[in-house]
């Protein structure tokens, strides 16, 4: 096919022209249409369909997760039960506001039934914590012996209330000028014990409104 062939071409009768020129020229149409096909019909539905692969992985993802929370939901139900139960059994175990008198009472009285001297004995100030309960510290100082100290320790521990005990210091009785008893003890014992009983409230419901942020 020579060039001189498209020169001599007649538009107007395309039924005559060479077969090869014919072939060329479908060819180049076929291209044409083909790449504009292309770029407005094909490419955009590939955009397309990137974007919904995309999604669908986020989907499926998300599908996964929600069957794993399905899947475990039973089980999470019956921790929050049990966390529940204990939670009220802890709760029932806290004095309210009028209660806390009485178990300061108890607290005294138990050192007095251990046989300890109380050489002080004060109530700190009440401070809330989380906004779920209120905890009091009471300062002791006492004097006995060890088999005292552990009689009162222990009675404290046992009591229906819940009270902790901390920072606890055994120390010889500086108080050397005391009467002697029979035996040759020293009244209210030769040692000394320093600790602080904390004693924990919940949160009655006007204090519960007062501290709820307004």
């Amino acid at each position: 096919m020579k060039l001189e062939e498209f020169n001599n071409l007649d538009p107007n009768n395309f039924g005559n022209w060479p077969i090869p020129v014919k072939g060329v020229i479908i060819l180049i149409i076929c291209i044409a249409v083909s790449a504009a096909a292309f770029y407005l019909d094909t490419q955009p539905q590939l955009v397309s369909l990137g974007s919904v692969e995309r999604k669908e992985e986020s989907l499926k993802a998300d599908f996964k997760k929600k069957q794993w929370k399905a899947a475990t939901l039973p089980k999470l139900k019956e921790q929050l039960a049990e966390i529940e139960k204990s939670l009220g059994e802890l709760q029932r175990r806290l004095p309210n506001k009028a209660e806390v008198a009485g178990l300061i009472q108890d607290i005294s009285q138990a050192a007095i039934a251990s046989g300890l001297r109380s050489e002080l004995f004060k109530p700190g100030d009440e401070r809330s914590d989380k906004d779920v309960y209120v905890k009091l510290p009471i300062t002791l100082t006492l004097s006995g012996n060890y088999h005292a100290f552990g009689k009162f320790v222990s009675s404290v521990a046992a009591m229906p209330r819940i009270v902790t005990q901390h920072n606890i210091e055994i120390a010889t009785n500086k108080n050397k000028g005391r009467k002697k008893r029979r035996g040759g003890k020293n009244e209210g014992g030769n040692l000394t014990m320093q600790m602080t009983a904390q004693i924990y409230r919940y949160l009655e419901v006007d204090e519960v409104e007062e501290n709820a942020p307004k």
